[in-house]
């Protein structure tokens, strides 16, 4: 049905080898670790489980780790970026998703080691190639950070 959500129990299980089926990204950029909910060309609800042992956390901060925000804006992008390919069909296309520009990131809460990172993505506006977006990240109902920003689909480049 239109607008029906896909979840795990209707779907089957979109953990961390799917996740990768639809992402080119691979350890230590790999940031979903499973798929909670996906309603095709609307909205996706991903996890990451953030762990003592990221690389990041070896530098930012040693004596008080703080996931880089970046990387969560970049864990929203991933999320949007599954959601694209699975509301599009484009696993084994060889199609990438680029993102073009982030727009409004705000950062609200620190993430820190041990923490279950909720991404939340809206599609806002989809015009064929070019998607725009909303993610938020959430630390169970608080807002650790937000953003919007605009993704391209395209072949990849040319050797």
């Amino acid at each position: 049905m239109a607008g029906e959500v896909e979840t795990i129990s209707a779907r089957g299980p979109m953990d961390v080898r799917r996740v990768m089926a639809a992402l080119p990204h691979r350890y230590p950029m790999l940031l979903i670790d499973r798929v909670v909910s996906l309603v095709p060309n609307q909205s996706i609800h991903a996890i990451k489980a953030v762990s003592v042992n990221e690389p990041f956390f070896q530098g930012h901060f040693p004596t008080r780790p703080i996931m880089p925000g970046v990387l969560i804006v970049e864990a929203m992008a991933q999320a949007a970026g599954v959601l694209a390919v699975e509301s599009m069909n484009l696993a084994d296309s060889g199609k990438l998703v680029y993102f073009m520009s982030i727009d409004g990131a705000k950062f609200r809460s620190p993430v820190e080691p041990g923490c279950l990172l909720d991404l939340h993505v809206e599609v806002t506006q989809n015009r064929g190639a070019i998607c725009k977006f909303a993610g938020k990240a959430m630390l169970g109902d608080k807002l650790a950070a937000e953003a919007q920003f605009v993704a391209m689909i395209s072949d990849p480049p040319k050797d």
